[in-house]
């Protein structure tokens, strides 16, 4: 869907936001035949009244760029012409998904193919194609408790819950949780997916001021004094998008003021397994009687596993997620859930690991050459938070960079709120190898400051 701008030295603001569009009909932005956002969203996301984007869309009208189609909406009219250049644009470098890096020396096909081969070949393996309980099989959760207790200490495996994925785990919580109208609290700049989860459960989200090594604790306890959140979403390792990580002090005060306010704590942690200092606790650790803890294997592995672990407070509160499972995805991918105890009992998932940690470690060092400027980042992380000049808006920077051919992630698809971040969230795994990645680094370089297209070192 088109993402709203004003183009700049226009005669009026509305013939900036049809200029606009049409500028990105040329450069292939988007589609014909596209659904174009409702007035409203417009309006609210460029900061101009209603008004004005009516007249915006009067004007495109008149310039034969979009047609209306009563009860569902405006779209880019079929047919029209486009003048720029689509077919001499660069082929796209996707440093948008935040994906661990997946190389062929990784061996994933052959992983794969031969771990579900052995899997459904044993005497019981036909069993992993029938359905299974909610929470997962009792081995599997087993296995699960075992690998996590290196972060969280003992977990009891009937406290463990098995989820298609983390983003399932997530809605299941919110709706255990929260009802319709709850605060949810969070960084004011905070993973995307948990923004999804409260607009669609109709949770308020109240955005936490955030510095480089997190969420502020006295910032959360301002807004449980004075907006009574049910629960607090963390990303408490390698924080995304600003890859901050939580310091001891500060998840022990965030622990004591969510207890103090009876705030549940939802610890959503992918990334702990890349961390290269692994003493910080866990806040599973630290507040187990109100804390829920995800743990994914998406970062680690794969995200086509589509299996993380919950690790609730206690068995009965184990027992009545498992029953918003059952309602939601009804079970975890079973031959996939199969795998992954395999890996781990096998040691294949820590081979993994640090193959990735490795590969994210030289292209960490190709970005700090390459871009030829600070950022923000954690040394065996997928992903940097680079902060952009004042001639720059992040918007503005990320659709330049799409225009170059590489698609990056602006601060507004984090923020809660307005925001006043000016950065972009840049993921280094996605790329199939290293030169496609300095490729899409340096086109990046050269518009971060066209003046120096040759800077290569760190300043």
């Amino acid at each position: 869907m088109w993402n709203p701008w004003v183009k700049e030295n226009a005669r009026l603001k509305y013939l900036g936001i049809v200029d606009a569009l049409e500028e990105d009909i040329n450069n292939g932005l988007v589609a014909q035949g596209e659904r174009l956002p409702a007035q409203r969203v417009i309006a609210k996301a460029i900061g101009v009244d209603l008004t004005t984007v009516t007249r915006a869309f009067n004007e495109a009208r008149k310039r034969h760029l979009v047609e209306a189609s009563p009860g569902r909406g405006t779209f880019i009219r079929k047919g029209v012409e486009v003048t720029g250049v689509v077919n001499d644009r660069l082929p796209l470098i996707d440093m948008s998904m935040n994906t661990p890096p997946q190389l062929a020396h990784m061996n994933f096909r052959r992983l794969f193919a031969q771990g579900m081969s052995d899997i459904l070949s044993s005497k019981t393996g036909l069993l992993n194609l029938q359905y299974q309980e909610s929470r997962g099989a009792e081995f599997d959760r087993d296995v699960a408790a075992d690998w996590l207790s290196s972060r969280l200490g003992t977990v009891a495996p009937e406290c463990v819950l098995l989820a298609a994925g983390a983003q399932s785990g997530l809605y299941a919580l919110c709706d255990l949780l929260m009802k319709r109208g709850d605060v949810l609290a969070a960084g004011n700049l905070t993973y995307p997916g948990i923004k999804a989860v409260a607009q669609q459960r109709g949770l308020q989200l109240a955005g936490l001021a955030m510095d480089d090594y997190g969420i502020i604790p006295d910032a959360f306890e301002k807004t449980c004094a004075e907006d009574h959140p049910k629960a607090i979403y963390l990303v408490p390792n390698i924080d995304n998008p600003t890859t901050a990580t939580l310091p001891l002090e500060r998840r022990a005060a965030i622990a004591r003021i969510a207890r103090k306010y009876h705030v549940a704590i939802i610890e959503d942690d992918p990334y702990w397994p890349l961390r290269n200092d692994k003493n910080n606790r866990a806040f599973a650790s630290l507040a187990g009687d109100i804390t829920w803890h995800i743990a994914t294997l998406s970062k680690c592995a794969s995200p086509a596993l589509r299996v993380a672990y919950i690790v609730a407070p206690d068995p009965a509160q184990a027992q009545r997620l498992a029953a918003i499972l059952r309602t939601t995805i009804l079970m975890a991918p079973s031959l996939m859930a199969a795998l992954a105890s395999r890996w781990i009992v096998e040691g294949v998932l820590q081979d993994l690991t640090a193959a990735i940690i490795a590969e994210n470690t030289a292209r960490q060092a190709l970005a700090r050459s390459e871009l030829g400027r600070p950022f923000h980042a954690s040394p065996n992380g997928h992903h940097i938070w680079l902060e952009l000049p004042a001639h720059w808006s992040a918007d503005s920077f990320a659709r330049q960079a799409e225009m170059a051919g590489v698609a990056v992630v602006p601060a507004s698809a984090f923020a809660i709120g307005r925001g006043t971040a000016n950065a972009v969230r840049i993921s280094l795994g996605v790329s199939p190898d290293r030169e496609t990645l300095t490729g899409g680094l340096r086109r990046l370089a050269e518009i971060h400051d066209p003046d120096m297209p040759s800077a290569r070192t760190i300043v």
